[in-house]
C-alpha cells in the first residue's frame, strides 16, 4: 500500500514537471494530500521496525517523500508573480529535518534539490546548508561523524520501453573535528566519491542514465574520538605482561610522553614523569593539539621522522585481544608502538569515556598468548609486511562451474535487421577579433556534409547510402529519416506468412539444434519454426525453441549509430531530429550537455530511432578501426563503378583541411 502511494507520487510529479497534466493546481493539491498520508505512514513503520536494514530502507522513503512534497510546493508557488530578487542557494535547494531511527544519531536531514540539473552544481550548493548545520552540531560535540546519501532519478532504454527507477548512493561514515576544514572535507569525502560513482555507474555497461537529481540525505551521527588523557592503570591482565611502560603523567599529553619514554628508556621506575625530559624539548609538535586524536598522528610522523603504530585492546570473554587501530605508512628507522587503553570496558557508567596512550616496549611478550601456547619470542608483521601479506590475500578466488564458465548472448531480438551508419563533417567559421579577445573562442562549427547508410541484414538489396552537401544539411537528414520511417513502417505492418519448402519441412523434423540460440532440444522443449515476417517467399529460417522464437520478434526501434555521437555530432543532429520530425525525444544523458544516446518517438509512427554512440563499445578512432579492414564488400556495393586508383583512394585516410574551409564556398574552389 506505501510502495502504491510512493510510485504515484512520482507519476504524478513527472507529469507536472514535463507539463503533460491539463489540471496542475488540482493534481499538487492532491499529491501533497498523498505526501502527507505517506508521511504518518512511514513515522508508524519506523516505530514498529526491528532491523537495522528495515529502518534504513524506510528511512530512504521518508526522505523520498519529503522531497517530493518539497518540490510539489515549489511547483505550487509558480505563478504568484515575478521575483526581480537575485537567486541563492537556498531557491535552489531545501533542507528538512526528518526523525532519526538510530539513537547514535544527532540529526538526520534531507537536501531536496529544487532547481539543479547536474549533480556536481547541486552537490556545491548543498555544502552552504551541509556547513551551518555541522557547526550547530560541534557547538555541543567534540567530534561528529557524518555520511550522505544521494539520491537520483534514472532511466533506462529497454527495447521499445524506458523503464524509470529511484537508485541512491552512500558514502562512508567519515570523522569531523572542530579544527577540520570542512570545505576540504565535503569535496573530498560528498562531492568526489559521489560524483565518481555517478560517471563510473552510468558509462560502465549499467544502461542506467541520470535523469533527475532528487536529493541528498545527511546523517550526522555521535562520535567519541580516540583521545588520549591523564594517567590511567594498565588493565591487570595487560599489566602482568610486563610488556607496556605507562607513564603516570597529570596533564593530557599522554601520548607525548609515551614517544618520550620510548626515545629515552629508564631502567628503574619507568613509570615516574621526573625520569624524562619533558616532551616539549625533544618533540617538534608544531599544530598539534592536546589531547591528540588519531587523525594528528601522521603529523607528528612527519615532525619528527619517526613511524608510529597504534594499538587497542577489545574485550572478549575474561580477557582481552590486541588489535591495530593505526599503522603508519612508512615505517622508519626509528619505531615506536604505542598502546592505547580505556578506563572502562563493556561497563555501563554514566562516567565519560576517557583514553590513554602507553609505551609497547615488547610487542611479542603483549601478543604471545594470543598468537600460540607456546612461550617463545615472536616475530610480529609489522607495516611492510603487512601491506604485502594484504596485497597477496585480499580476496578468495572462485572459478565458475562448467555450466557457468561461457558468457553467451541471450537477446536475440537485439540482432538487428535493420540500422543506420552515419557521420557528418563541419566547416570552421573563423571567429570575429572582437570575440577572440573577449573569450576563449576561436571557430564557429557548421555542418556542412551528412552522410549515412542503411544496412539491411535480411535483404542486401534494400541497402542503400545517401549523402548531401549543404547548409541546410541536418534538416535534409531529419527529412530523409522521417522518409526513411514511412518506408520501414510499411514493411513491419505488412507481414508474410511462413512460406517453406518439403525439403525445408524435413530439416525441420530432423533438427536436433535451435538455430537462434544453437543449444539442443530437450524432450520437454517445444520446436516451432521460425521464419521471417518481412519477407514473402523463402522466409523460412529454421527450427528454434518457442521461447528464442519469442524473444526474436522483429523490433521496431532502429539504431542510428555515429562514431562520438556523445562529444560531437549530438550538438548539431539534436536540435533538427527535434525540431524537424513529429514526435518527443527520450534523453540518456551523461550530463545536461552529453548523452549517451537519444531516443526519436514518431508520432503517429511506431518506428522509433535510437542514436547510439559507437565509441562507447569501440573506444578507438575511426581510422584505427578501418585500418584493421582488408575487404570492402559494402563500399564496393555503393560504388562499383570505381577504378582501382579511386577505390585505394577511398579507402585510405584522407586530410580534410579544417582551418582552410572555413566556408561553404571552398567547397567549389
Amino acid at each position: 500500500m506505501l510502495g502504491a502511494i510512493i510510485t504515484r507520487i512520482r507519476a504524478l510529479l513527472t507529469l507536472l514537471v514535463v507539463g503533460s497534466t491539463s489540471r496542475a493546481n488540482e493534481d499538487i493539491k492532491a499529491g501533497l494530500r498523498e505526501c502527507t498520508l505517506a508521511v504518518r505512514r512511514l513515522h508508524k513503520e519506523l516505530k514498529q521496525a526491528e532491523t537495522v536494514g528495515k529502518k534504513q530502507h524506510l528511512l530512504g522513503q521518508l526522505r523520498e517523500v519529503k522531497s517530493m512534497s518539497k518540490q510539489l510546493k515549489t511547483l505550487q508557488k509558480k505563478g504568484a508573480g515575478i521575483d526581480s530578487r537575485k537567486q541563492t542557494a537556498r531557491d535552489r535547494i531545501h533542507w528538512d529535518d526528518t526523525t532519526s531511527a538510530f539513537d547514535s544519531r544527532i540529526r538526520t536531514g534531507v537536501i531536496t534539490n529544487l532547481k539543479h540539473k547536474d549533480p556536481a552544481s547541486f552537490l556545491k550548493d548543498c555544502f552552504a546548508l551541509f556547513k551551518r548545520r555541522i557547526n550547530n552540531a560541534l557547538k555541543k560535540e567534540a567530534a561528529v561523524k557524518v555520511n550522505t546519501v544521494f539520491g537520483g532519478e534514472f532511466v533506462m532504454a529497454k527495447a521499445d520501453r524506458v523503464l524509470m527507477e529511484h537508485k541512491y548512493f552512500s558514502t562512508s561514515n567519515s570523522a569531523i573535528y572542530r579544527d577540520t576544514d570542512l570545505e576540504q572535507w565535503f569535496n573530498a569525502k560528498v562531492i568526489a566519491p559521489i560524483v565518481g560513482e555517478l560517471s563510473e555507474f552510468q558509462e560502465r555497461d549499467s544502461g542506467w542514465a541520470l535523469n533527475r537529481v532528487v536529493n541528498l540525505g545527511v546523517n550526522i551521527n555521535k562520535f567519541t574520538p580516540q583521545m588520549g588523557s591523564s594517567y590511567i592503570e594498565l588493565p591487570q591482565q595487560i599489566k602482568a605482561k610486563h610488556a607496556c611502560i605507562n607513564v603516570n603523567n597529570n596533564d593530557k599529553a599522554c601520548f607525548a610522553w609515551a614517544l618520550t619514554s620510548a626515545m629515552y628508556p629508564v631502567v628503574k621506575h619507568p613509570q615516574r614523569i621526573s625520569k624524562y625530559p619533558h616532551y616539549s624539548e625533544v618533540l617538534k609538535l608544531k599544530g598539534v593539539q592536546f589531547p591528540i586524536t588519531l587523525k594528528q598522528i601522521s603529523n607528528v610522523e612527519k615532525q619528527n621522522n619517526l613511524s608510529i603504530n597504534v594499538y587497542i585492546l577489545e574485550k572478549r570473554g575474561s580477557g582481552f585481544v590486541t588489535l591495530p587501530t593505526y599503522l603508519t605508512n612508512d615505517k622508519k628507522d626509528r619505531h615506536i608502538n604505542l598502546l592505547l587503553i580505556q578506563s572502562r570496558y563493556g561497563d555501563v557508567d554514566d562516567e565519560p569515556l576517557r583514553y590513554h596512550y602507553v609505551w609497547i616496549k615488547d610487542l611479542s611478550r603483549l601478543l604471545s598468548s594470543q598468537l600460540s601456547k607456546h612461550k617463545t619470542k615472536k616475530h610480529i608483521c609489522d607495516r611492510k609486511h603487512y601491506e604485502d601479506c594484504k596485497n597477496g590475500n585480499d580476496c578468495k578466488v572462485r572459478l565458475p562451474n562448467e555450466e557457468q564458465k561461457s558468457l553467451k548472448f541471450k537477446n536475440f531480438k537485439n540482432k538487428e535487421k535493420v540500422v543506420v551508419y552515419a557521420d557528418l563533417e563541419s566547416v570552421l567559421k573563423q571567429v570575429n577579433c572582437i570575440a577572440q579577445i573577449n573569450g576563449n573562442k576561436y571557430q564557429h562549427h557548421l555542418p556542412a556534409v551528412v552522410g549515412y547508410y542503411v544496412k539491411c541484414s535480411y535483404d542486401p538489396s534494400l541497402s542503400f547510402y545517401r549523402s548531401y552537401r549543404g547548409e541546410d544539411c541536418m534538416s535534409w537528414f531529419a527529412r530523409e529519416m522521417n522518409q526513411f520511417a514511412e518506408n520501414v513502417e510499411t514493411v513491419f505492418l505488412c507481414p508474410f506468412d511462413i512460406k517453406s519448402t518439403p525439403a525445408q519441412e524435413a530439416d525441420f523434423n530432423r533438427a536436433t539444434h535451435c538455430h537462434i540460440c544453437e543449444q539442443s532440444f530437450k524432450p520437454d522443449d517445444v520446436k516451432v519454426r521460425d521464419h521471417n515476417h518481412l519477407i514473402p517467399e523463402n522466409n523460412y529460417r529454421g527450427a528454434a525453441h518457442n521461447s528464442c522464437n519469442i524473444n526474436y520478434r522483429d523490433g521496431v526501434v532502429v539504431p542510428v549509430i555515429f562514431h562520438n555521437l556523445s562529444g560531437y555530432d549530438a550538438n548539431f543532429i539534436l536540435e533538427n531530429i527535434a525540431n524537424d520530425m513529429p514526435g518527443r525525444v527520450d534523453l540518456l544523458p551523461i550530463t545536461k550537455e552529453k548523452y549517451i544516446s537519444f531516443t526519436k518517438n514518431l508520432d503517429q509512427n511506431l518506428i522509433k530511432f535510437r542514436f547510439i554512440d559507437s565509441f562507447h563499445f569501440m573506444n578507438s578512432s575511426l581510422d584505427t578501426l578501418a585500418s584493421s579492414l582488408t575487404e570492402f564488400p559494402n563500399l564496393k556495393e555503393q560504388f562499383p563503378d570505381l577504378g582501382k586508383y579511386q577505390f585505394n583512394l577511398l579507402t585510405s585516410k584522407g586530410i580534410f583541411c579544417y582551418d582552410y574551409i572555413d566556408n561553404m564556398e571552398k567547397f567549389d574552389a
